[in-house]
Protein backbone atom coordinates (compact mmCIF):
# COMPACT_ATOMS: atom_id res chain seq x y z
CA UNK A 1 0.00 0.00 0.00
CA UNK A 2 1.23 3.66 -0.63
CA UNK A 3 1.21 5.88 1.94
CA UNK A 4 1.42 9.52 2.47
CA UNK A 5 2.73 10.87 5.26
CA UNK A 6 3.48 14.37 6.88
CA UNK A 7 4.68 15.42 9.80
CA UNK A 8 5.43 19.00 10.92
CA UNK A 9 8.35 18.20 12.84
CA UNK A 10 10.88 15.14 13.15
CA UNK A 11 10.28 14.49 16.79
CA UNK A 12 8.38 12.02 18.87
CA UNK A 13 7.21 8.96 16.44
CA UNK A 14 8.04 10.83 13.53
CA UNK A 15 10.55 8.91 12.10
CA UNK A 16 9.37 5.43 14.11
CA UNK A 17 6.18 5.91 12.16
CA UNK A 18 8.33 5.71 8.68
CA UNK A 19 10.35 2.95 9.97
CA UNK A 20 7.59 1.03 10.63
CA UNK A 21 5.31 1.36 7.65
CA UNK A 22 8.48 0.69 5.55
CA UNK A 23 8.70 -2.61 7.60
CA UNK A 24 5.10 -3.77 7.03
CA UNK A 25 5.86 -3.27 3.32
CA UNK A 26 4.30 -0.55 2.65
CA UNK A 27 5.69 2.59 0.31
CA UNK A 28 5.69 6.14 1.44
CA UNK A 29 5.82 9.49 -0.05
CA UNK A 30 6.74 11.85 2.72
CA UNK A 31 5.84 15.71 3.31
CA UNK A 32 6.57 18.21 5.59
CA UNK A 33 9.38 17.72 7.81
CA UNK A 34 10.21 14.51 6.43
CA UNK A 35 10.77 15.69 2.78
CA UNK A 36 14.01 17.81 1.82
CA UNK A 37 12.39 20.77 0.28
CA UNK A 38 9.26 20.75 1.29
CA UNK A 39 7.42 23.52 4.02
CA UNK A 40 7.08 22.17 7.40
CA UNK A 41 4.09 23.56 8.90
CA UNK A 42 1.44 20.95 10.03
CA UNK A 43 -1.13 22.98 7.53
CA UNK A 44 0.34 22.70 4.19
CA UNK A 45 2.11 19.35 5.37
CA UNK A 46 -0.74 18.26 5.98
CA UNK A 47 -2.33 19.03 3.00
CA UNK A 48 0.00 18.01 0.85
CA UNK A 49 -0.46 14.19 2.13
CA UNK A 50 -4.12 14.81 2.00
CA UNK A 51 -4.34 15.78 -1.63
CA UNK A 52 -1.73 12.85 -2.21
CA UNK A 53 -4.89 10.42 -1.09
CA UNK A 54 -8.04 12.95 -2.47
CA UNK A 55 -6.20 12.32 -6.00
CA UNK A 56 -5.53 8.92 -6.09
CA UNK A 57 -1.29 9.13 -5.60
CA UNK A 58 -1.61 7.33 -2.39
CA UNK A 59 -3.93 4.73 -1.05
CA UNK A 60 -4.10 6.65 2.77
CA UNK A 61 -2.86 9.41 4.66
CA UNK A 62 -1.06 9.87 8.07
CA UNK A 63 -0.53 13.59 9.39
CA UNK A 64 1.05 14.44 12.55
CA UNK A 65 1.97 17.46 14.34
CA UNK A 66 2.52 18.52 18.33
CA UNK A 67 -1.23 17.08 19.15
CA UNK A 68 -2.22 15.85 15.78
CA UNK A 69 -5.10 18.10 15.64
CA UNK A 70 -3.82 20.84 13.29
CA UNK A 71 -2.66 18.08 10.92
CA UNK A 72 -6.40 16.55 11.72
CA UNK A 73 -8.33 19.94 10.77
CA UNK A 74 -5.83 20.53 7.47
CA UNK A 75 -6.46 17.28 6.10
CA UNK A 76 -10.25 17.42 6.61
CA UNK A 77 -10.26 20.66 4.41
CA UNK A 78 -9.14 18.47 1.67
CA UNK A 79 -12.40 17.05 -0.45
CA UNK A 80 -12.99 13.33 0.06
CA UNK A 81 -10.82 13.51 3.04
CA UNK A 82 -12.31 11.74 6.32
CA UNK A 83 -9.44 11.99 8.25
CA UNK A 84 -9.12 10.66 12.02
CA UNK A 85 -7.29 11.78 15.23
CA UNK A 86 -6.66 8.79 17.24
CA UNK A 87 -4.71 8.17 20.19
CA UNK A 88 -5.80 4.39 20.85
CA UNK A 89 -6.29 1.60 19.15
CA UNK A 90 -9.79 1.13 19.67
CA UNK A 91 -10.28 4.53 18.11
CA UNK A 92 -8.20 3.79 15.26
CA UNK A 93 -10.63 0.70 14.26
CA UNK A 94 -13.89 2.43 14.89
CA UNK A 95 -12.32 5.27 12.32
CA UNK A 96 -11.68 2.52 9.89
CA UNK A 97 -15.05 0.75 10.39
CA UNK A 98 -17.66 3.77 10.89
CA UNK A 99 -16.28 6.54 9.46
CA UNK A 100 -14.44 4.72 6.25
CA UNK A 101 -11.39 7.01 7.48
CA UNK A 102 -8.90 7.36 4.90
CA UNK A 103 -6.41 9.55 6.68
CA UNK A 104 -4.63 8.93 10.26
CA UNK A 105 -4.09 11.42 12.20
CA UNK A 106 -1.60 11.09 15.10
CA UNK A 107 -0.07 13.43 18.09
CA UNK A 108 3.82 13.78 18.08
CA UNK A 109 3.19 14.64 21.74
CA UNK A 110 1.63 12.11 23.27
CA UNK A 111 1.79 9.34 20.93
CA UNK A 112 3.99 6.26 22.55
CA UNK A 113 5.88 3.88 20.67
CA UNK A 114 3.60 1.39 22.60
CA UNK A 115 0.33 2.86 20.93
CA UNK A 116 1.81 3.89 17.92
CA UNK A 117 2.36 -0.47 16.94
CA UNK A 118 -1.32 -0.50 18.62
CA UNK A 119 -3.04 2.07 16.14
CA UNK A 120 -1.28 0.75 13.13
CA UNK A 121 -2.25 -2.57 13.65
CA UNK A 122 -5.74 -1.57 13.91
CA UNK A 123 -5.54 0.97 11.06
CA UNK A 124 -4.21 -1.48 8.84
CA UNK A 125 -6.75 -4.15 9.82
CA UNK A 126 -9.60 -2.37 9.68
CA UNK A 127 -12.50 -2.48 6.97
CA UNK A 128 -15.59 0.11 6.23
CA UNK A 129 -19.03 -1.45 7.33
CA UNK A 130 -20.85 -2.78 4.99
CA UNK A 131 -24.09 -1.90 7.09
CA UNK A 132 -26.44 0.79 5.57
CA UNK A 133 -26.53 3.05 8.29
CA UNK A 134 -22.45 3.42 8.15
CA UNK A 135 -22.31 3.18 4.42
CA UNK A 136 -25.78 6.08 4.63
CA UNK A 137 -23.00 8.50 7.33
CA UNK A 138 -20.11 8.16 4.99
CA UNK A 139 -21.74 9.19 1.99
CA UNK A 140 -23.24 11.93 3.94
CA UNK A 141 -20.28 13.34 3.93
CA UNK A 142 -19.92 14.23 0.01
CA UNK A 143 -22.98 15.51 0.61
CA UNK A 144 -21.93 18.02 3.10
CA UNK A 145 -18.72 19.11 0.96
CA UNK A 146 -20.34 20.59 -1.56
Amino acid sequence: MRISVAADERVGVAQELIEELARRGHETVLHGALAAAERDDWAWASEAAARDVAQGRADQGIVCCWTGTGASIAANKVAGIRAALCADAATAAGARQWNDANVLALSLRSTSSAELQEILDAWFAGQPSAEPDDQANVAHLSEIER
